[in-house]
């Protein structure tokens, strides 16, 4: 039987991307409504990007299994990351110019999420044809709203 609980949330996201020779890294941070829930053993935390990040009209779902955490887009950005510790996967990106397969390669992986919130990190690097293209950070706390 599997257990699931879905819970209302506030989501913070700050994420950095640092591109060799291109100066300061691009930072981001968000603050949205979002969705968490408990399939069994793992969480889905779920939101809508919005204007601020680009991707508006793209949801996003982060799959937190174990060490393991995924990342799925659809809507006008379409895109799949795998992030596991000190393993490579090949990810699938959707852009405006097409579909690119990118090598994403997880530095860090940290996840703290309770059935109330908790936090989600994870560090890691991006290759596109077998180059090094940039290093990511990516944090996000999730708070259960307040009734």
């Amino acid at each position: 039987m599997i257990n699931t609980i879905h819970n209302n949330v506030i989501i913070s996201i700050q994420g950095s991307q640092i591109i060799p020779d291109f100066g300061e890294p691009e930072r981001v941070e968000l603050i949205t409504p979002g969705r968490l829930t408990r399939e069994g053993g793992d969480y889905l935390l779920t939101y809508r990007e919005s204007e601020l990040t680009g991707l508006e009209g793209t949801t996003t779902t982060l799959r937190v299994e174990g060490p393991r955490v995924t990342l799925s887009r659809v809507g006008e950005v379409c895109s799949h990351m795998v992030f596991e510790q000190g393993r490579n996967h090949l990810s699938y990106y959707e852009t405006g110019e097409g579909p690119l397969t990118v090598g994403v390669s997880a530095c860090r992986v940290r996840s703290a999420l309770t059935d109330e919130g908790g936090s989600i990190e994870v560090d890691y690097q991006i290759e596109m044809d077998q180059l090094f293209s940039g290093r990511n950070h990516i944090k996000v706390q999730v708070s259960a709203l307040k009734s």
